[in-house]
């Protein structure tokens, strides 16, 4: 079988929450070896973020955590930050997002792991990267708020609204990871690793694109202009006699195509709605003149007229009805990792004192190992249907083989192996994911 591209590639994830919980699923899915550092007892915050629950956890957890082993350390404890030293010290990647300073203050910090451990790549994602900034709180509701986003999105001024989702986690995310595999591909060729520092307010700014260009170049300072866009016409959102159409015009030709398909070829040879800059100064007059033609139909009998005129266009959907696109277009959107039960008998992961041991390590984790466990397990015994990684690569695709861990659920066997005398300088223990 055809290795996957990070196969070897240990993680030390030191991550919380979502920007660095989401880096390191994708370092995972692409065969890396990820080892979740948690508190014992609370464990990452977003295992609280519900509802929606799912097998027995919040699904926010649950969506950014496949493909991962839960190791708890309590880093006030000597022997624990002993253990988090020595997975410093064999990892090749480590990831945190806590506030400058607090890794220092553990002896964790970046100096610290270089002089362990040369070739260690050290991720640090921040909200407002490591100088005067680096006491400030970097929630990405806040981010978006002091960043600018909120500024251009809502109906009109003064109703800044966020988007639907923590976005610039996400980009923030993404973009640590692209600083990762590049900082891994450098240490190739000289041997050694590097720090990688992502913060979020830089990275808004940057996935900003044209607005940030726009101010940047030109001196413009953008206004909100509800779902319109500041130099494309039209391209927005229209009422159909259902429920809104989005209509996406990009180049004359397409507003041609529209023209036609919506039986108005005056409006093409319109001369205020000519070239795309006539369009962008007549939006409201061509907004109107659309609007009116639009509300005739369905959005669904206008994306089957309007679409093999090569006019991109298409309803809004709520998320069920972006999965089922998405089935129906064959993109296969969801991921099946099995259930957590299944996971452990084919990699013997309930050890040698069965599963009278795992209540033992859920005991150190802060639960009793009993009250609702019948119902856990049932719950956990099912595969999980998550959102799959988009990255497609022909010969070695994004793997699923772990659920997302319970609090400290490889706890016992990763502190045996860290414990281990003569433990390799890399590599992880046997059972390891995709083993």
């Amino acid at each position: 079988m055809t290795g996957l591209p990070l196969d070897g590639v240990l993680v030390a994830d030191f991550g919380r929450v979502l920007a660095a919980p989401y880096l390191t699923m994708l370092l995972a899915d692409l065969g890396a070896d990820v080892i979740k550092v948690e508190r014992p007892g609370t464990g990452d915050e977003t295992r609280a973020w519900g509802p929606p629950h799912a097998h027995g956890e919040a699904t926010y957890f649950l969506s950014v955590n496949r493909n991962k082993r839960s190791l708890t350390l309590d880093l006030r404890d000597p022997a624990d930050r002993a253990r988090a030293l020595e997975l410093v010290r064999r990892a090749d990647v480590l990831v945190e997002n806590f506030r400058p300073g607090t890794m220092d203050r553990h002896g964790l910090g970046p100096a610290d792991a270089e002089a362990l451990n040369p070739r260690l790549v050290y991720c640090s994602i921040t909200g407002f990267g490591t100088g005067p900034g680096a006491g400030l709180p970097g929630y990405d509701l806040l981010v978006q708020a002091v960043g600018g986003l909120m500024s251009v999105t809502g109906p009109a001024p003064g109703e800044p609204v966020k988007t639907g989702v923590a976005l610039v986690d996400v980009l923030t995310g993404l973009h640590a990871a692209v600083g990762v595999l590049a900082a891994l591909r450098e240490r190739e060729a000289t041997g050694r690793g590097q720090r990688v520092e992502v913060n979020l307010l830089s990275t808004l700014l940057s996935g900003m694109v044209n607005q940030s260009a726009g101010y940047t170049l030109a001196g413009v300072v953008p206004g909100v202009l509800g779902n319109r866009h500041p130099s494309i016409a039209p391209y927005e959102v229209f009422p159909a006699a259902d429920r809104p159409l989005v209509v996406a015009v990009g180049n004359d030709r397409q507003f041609a195509a529209l023209c036609r398909g919506l039986d108005a070829p005056e409006l093409a040879a319109d001369p205020r709605f000519t070239t795309n800059s006539l369009r962008v100064a007549q939006v409201e007059v061509l907004a109107t003149e659309l609007s009116a033609r639009l509300r005739r139909r369905t959005a669904a009998e206008w994306f089957a007229v309007l679409t093999p005129l090569g006019v991109p266009c298409g309803p809004v959907n709520d998320l069920a009805g972006a999965f089922a696109l998405a089935d129906s277009l064959g993109l296969h959107p969801r991921a099946t990792v099995p259930g957590r039960h299944a996971h452990e008998v084919r990699h013997g992961q309930e050890g040698p004192h069965g599963r009278e041991g795992r209540h033992r390590q859920e005991k150190r984790d802060g639960h009793d190992g009993q009250d609702g466990q019948e119902g856990r397990d049932e719950a956990n015994g099912r595969p999980m249907d998550l959102v799959a990684n988009p990255i497609g690569l022909s010969r070695t695709p994004p793997r699923y083989d772990l659920p997302p861990p319970r609090l400290g659920e490889h706890t016992a066997e990763l502190i045996a192996w860290l414990d281990a005398p003569a433990a390799p300088a890399t590599g992880a223990p046997l059972g390891e994911p995709g083993a």
